[in-house]
């Protein structure tokens, strides 16, 4: 309990320091980290280790995916293609069904892409979608963070599921139909949750401009077909990567390890970028220069990457604390059916952070267990990694680098993002659980 009671101090200490004495987020979550290493009492050796690997592991995996994502976002403002799109989508699902596109977007996207990496793409069309539609952009992006995460979480050919459902020897296909079925069910949780979070915490989507901007910016922007292939090219060429990982592995020919190549998001992003410079109407140098577009681009990112990576460090400090090996025995041996495998992962992605991690140890811990559990058959075993992808929803906070990507590329304050996107995957995995424990109760 001591080591849970730290975690809860250090995550109320991240939230006091950033919205109570306004402390900037970075310094916040480094303090936290240092106190929770600290007071665990891990070696200077390995705290140090872990500030190193988790800064650094964070801006190896997402951080050029954030600053080209951010560039891309930016060309497409500035030529106001980003707004005629918004218009084109609109005009066809109309401006009360915003929240449902993005959710069933996102739904789509983190099949084959990274919950991360899509919502960075994806930021640009919901935030235009938003001003667009006169809504508030806290509820859009809850919608598409939280439908990102379910397909991420619970369907294969996504790494975690895949990986759980190895280690516990489940059917990849029974795993997909199931974790499809019961993520569906929870979009629509997500979608009601999302539009209620619109109404109760208004977030201007772009407060600099106003309607007559934009009215200014859409009279000279590119077509809405040619600002949509920036965002959709990346897309493709990732499916199309993951598509080959499924089929082939590693077993490439040289023709395939390039097309590979170009499908790795930083690639798929850079080519993005380079479509979307043929965007403006008229070419300028100034687009790419440090002063222009680009340049301004960059300096918005580097708050984005600071923070993102902070929360990479605090992440690790826990992780390399031996936290979820603490906290996993505490319900692991309880008899209480499909929720235990819920509540392991659970503990575990609330302690370190990430859901990769909480689905691979939790299908770890639960392995040999799986039998005396009750999971024996092919169905139940499908069930045992859908509930455990269920528990590693639970809860997004401080310490999951996605949380800081979406509260700082939408302008949520720390207080905010855990009144909203927290809850809401507390609110949408614990959904889940439920869903599995009725499934449970008839297989």
């Amino acid at each position: 309990m001591f080591i849970l009671i730290l975690l809860i101090l250090s995550v109320g200490l991240i939230v006091g320091l950033s919205t109570r004495l306004q402390v900037h987020p970075f310094l916040a979550l480094i303090l936290a980290a240092l106190f929770f290493g600290i007071a665990v009492g891990m070696p200077p050796e390995t705290l140090i280790t872990a500030i190193n690997q988790g800064f650094g592991g964070t801006m190896g995996s997402i951080g050029l995916v954030i600053v080209l994502g951010v560039m891309i976002g930016a060309l497409l403002e500035e030529t106001g293609g980003a707004y005629k799109l918004a218009e084109a989508v609109l005009n066809i699902i109309g401006r009360n069904r915003v929240h449902e596109a993005m959710g069933f977007i996102g739904y789509l996207v983190s099949i084959p892409v990274f919950a991360d990496s899509g919502f960075i793409i994806l930021n640009p069309l919901n935030k235009s979608l938003s001003k667009k539609a006169g809504l508030s952009m806290a509820g859009t992006a809850v919608a598409l963070i939280l439908g990102l995460l379910l397909t991420h979480v619970m369907v294969p050919p996504t790494p975690g599921p895949i990986a759980a459902a190895g280690i516990l020897g489940a059917d990849i296909g029974l795993v997909m139909l199931l974790g499809l079925g019961t993520s569906l069910l929870c979009l629509v949780v997500a979608i009601f949750y999302a539009k209620w979070v619109g109404k109760k915490v208004y977030l201007d989507p772009n407060p600099e401009l106003t309607e007559s901007d934009i009215k200014a910016k859409m009279a000279t922007a590119p077509s809405a077909f040619k600002t949509f292939l920036p965002i959709v090219i990346p897309i493709l060429l990732i499916v199309m990567k993951s598509t080959l990982d499924f089929w082939y592995g590693e077993e490439k020919s040289l023709g395939l390890q390039w097309l590979s190549f170009i499908g790795t998001p930083v690639i798929a992003l850079l080519i993005g970028l380079g479509v979307a410079l043929f965007l403006p109407a008229k070419w300028d140098k100034h687009f790419v220069s440090h002063t222009g577009v680009m340049g301004r681009a960059i300096k918005d990112a580097a708050n984005i990457l600071l923070i993102t990576g902070a929360g990479g460090i605090f992440g690790k400090v826990l992780q390399l604390s031996g936290i979820a090996d603490e906290l996993a025995p505490m319900v692991s041996g309880l008899e209480i059916g499909i929720w235990v495998p819920f509540l392991v992962a659970a503990l575990i992605k609330t302690a370190q952070g990430s859901s990769t991690v909480a689905l691979i140890t939790t299908a770890s811990i639960l392995a040999p267990l799986a039998d005396s559990l009750g999971f024996v058959a092919p169905i139940e075993k499908a069930l045992l990694v859908v509930a455990i992808g269920a528990g590693s929803l639970v809860v997004s906070h401080a310490n999951d680098s996605a949380f800081w990507v979406v509260t700082q590329m939408t302008g949520m304050k720390v207080g905010t993002g855990y009144r909203v996107y927290s809850l809401g995957t507390l609110i949408v995995g614990f959904f889940a659980a439920c869903l599995l424990f009725l499934a449970s109760l008839f297989i």
